[in-house]
């Protein structure tokens, strides 16, 4: 069925907590963020509707900056981004999603496949003592990590490459080939008790299924000693899953922003 000419595209930016989530893609019988965004919109206005998003993030894994889009057809009546943004969050307030932004989206803009570049972070929290706050919200280490040696390796990511020894086995994505146009890494301390705070951040188009939770993982054997830094282009090289580090919890990975345009 063609869209009616009231039919608009909403441009929406969700920011959720993805612990109590199956991943952002609906399943049958899983609690989901796009299933949930779809609910929500159909108690707004009665209509079954498809909530379309930028990247498909796993289970655990969290958003400040998703990017998703639908199409209403609200019947020429007035509707402000404010009052779609208010509306879908009434039908969310119980859980830990939220519309932070509501537009009509630019004439031929599709949240996944006009994407132009993506920012992902991934935390890692080095103590002695779990965390207690940021239970859920991390990947808790209590070895120290070199971040000198974690920097040199971190750069082989950089550039056109085939990700195979970094994708999972059950990736859906036809090619390997992805760019990885920055890659670094920042430090705080996180306590007065030798507690560090590790932020991962990584941009490129588009990710392969775990890529990003498979490149941390490799990175955190540098950071333990286990790995020099040159093993990381030389598992890179390799083209082979088993070559290549520990997946990363998801629990500490972030979907920060996706851009559009230029």
């Amino acid at each position: 069925m063609s869209a009616s000419d009231t039919t608009i595209r909403w441009k929406l930016l969700v920011e959720y907590d993805g612990s109590d989530y199956a991943g952002w893609q609906k399943q049958d019988g899983e609690p989901t963020i796009q299933a949930s965004l779809e609910a929500a919109i159909k108690l707004f206005c009665g209509q079954d509707l498809t909530v379309h998003g930028a990247g498909r993030t796993d289970s655990g894994v969290h958003a400040f900056g998703q990017i998703a889009h639908v199409d209403l057809d609200y019947g020429g009546r007035a509707l402000t981004g404010h009052d779609f943004a208010k509306a879908i969050n009434a039908h969310l307030k119980d859980q830990r999603i939220a519309v932070l932004h509501a537009a009509p989206a630019e004439e031929g803009f599709h949240a996944r496949f006009t994407a132009k570049n993506k920012l992902y972070h991934y935390r890692i929290i080095q103590r002695s003592s779990r965390p207690a706050l940021e239970r859920g919200y991390a990947w808790h280490l209590r070895k120290p990590l070199d971040l000198e040696a974690m920097r040199r390796a971190i750069v082989h990511f950089i550039g056109y490459h085939d990700f195979t020894t970094f994708r999972d086995s059950r990736c859906q994505a036809k090619s390997p080939m992805r760019s990885i146009n920055r890659a670094e890494i920042h430090a705080t301390t996180s306590n007065n008790y030798g507690g560090t705070e590790y932020v991962f951040e990584f941009e490129g188009k588009s990710f392969l299924h775990h890529q990003v939770r498979n490149m941390v993982g490799t990175l955190s054997l540098v950071g333990l000693g286990k790995w020099a830094p040159d093993d990381v282009k030389t598992a890179l090289e390799a083209k082979d899953r088993t070559k290549g580090g520990p997946t990363a919890p998801a629990e500490g990975l972030y979907m920060v922003r996706v851009d559009y345009g230029e």
